[in-house]
């Protein structure tokens, strides 16, 4: 190959693969969705839908369905799938809890989602901050059930989890993300049997807590190596199960390996609810929190169906 061919493939950008069809949708727009976007601005709150580029934000937002994102935009890891900016985040914001349960209410919302960012700076990991985000959403909307996403709380979880039972949100969900092997490159800032314990811990405190926990798929993980995650989560006593289709956020993030298709989707989801789990959302457009009201009502449902068996 002589000089000229090779610097016109040095300087040809590698193309990423082509999204299929069934992952793709539609562009965020409509009155709903910008009053949406408008509260949140006036509010000063963050949301993961935008932070992590969401594929699902126009189809939530215009139902009025946001996921709020505390303790800042910026993020303490540097996660291989994440579109969050990292650095060294500010001062945690006083305001927020208030400010989260001000646009439950305005939102009208029967069930919120609210995650974070890692804050690793802080002595508790930012367990304080969701505390008083159930605290004041418990006050203002008493009728809005809570689902939280907590971090790892690394070198810190004992604690962190067990102020945040106490506080009684009604889903706790920590995401794997990952099979055991893909954690060095996909998520080099967590160890995968300390996000199980986490979730151990959550059940351990307080039984009655539902606990949920994710994946990504496209990562090029095994099909063996999904079943045994979903082992290891049914041995943690997490009853409700998301997967998702992995998509790059920018060409500097961890590549997509393969899209998974719809029917290996279903596939996956047969065997999971085989080895137990109350619920399962498995789609290539299943994220963390989407259509987390309608599943939260699947889930209560599925536990009095279960007691009323035994």
């Amino acid at each position: 190959m002589d000089n000229a061919t090779l610097q016109t493939a040095a300087s040809t950008p590698v193309k990423r693969p082509r999204k299929p069809d069934w992952i793709r949708v539609k562009a965020p727009m409509g009155e709903t969705f910008n009053q949406t976007r408008k509260l949140m601005r006036e509010l000063n709150l963050n949301t993961v839908c935008e932070e992590a580029a969401c594929p699902n934000i126009g189809e939530c937002w215009s139902k009025k369905h946001a996921t709020v994102m505390i303790l800042g935009d910026v993020c303490t890891r540097a996660c291989a799938f994440c579109n969050v900016k990292t650095g060294m985040p500010g001062a945690v914001d006083p305001l927020e809890p208030q400010h989260t349960a001000d646009a439950a209410a305005a939102l009208g919302l029967e069930h919120i989602v609210v995650t974070s960012v890692d804050r690793d700076d802080l002595p508790d990991g930012g367990a304080s901050q969701f505390v008083k985000v159930i605290e004041a959403l418990r006050k203002t909307t008493p009728k809005t059930t809570i689902e939280i996403l907590t971090p790892d709380f690394r070198n810190k979880s004992e604690a962190a989890v067990e102020a945040i039972v106490a506080a009684r949100p009604d889903v706790y969900n920590h995401n794997l993300e990952t099979v055991p092997r893909l954690y060095p490159t996909i998520r080099p800032g967590a160890r995968y049997y300390a996000s199980l314990r986490l979730l151990e811990q959550v059940k351990r405190h307080d039984p009655s807590i539902f606990t949920k926990s994710g994946v990504m798929l496209g990562l090029g993980e095994e099909r063996m190596e999904v079943h045994q995650v979903m082992d290891d989560m049914r041995s943690a006593g997490v009853d409700f199960l998301t997967m998702g289709q992995y998509l790059q956020p920018t060409p500097k993030h961890a590549k997509v390996i393969d899209f998974v298709s719809p029917q290996a989707f279903d596939a996956y989801a047969g065997i999971a609810r085989a080895k137990g789990f109350l619920l399962v959302a498995s789609s290539p457009l299943t994220r963390s929190s989407y259509h987390a009201g309608d599943d939260f009502e699947k889930l209560r449902a599925a536990r009095e169906a279960q007691l009323a068996k035994a």
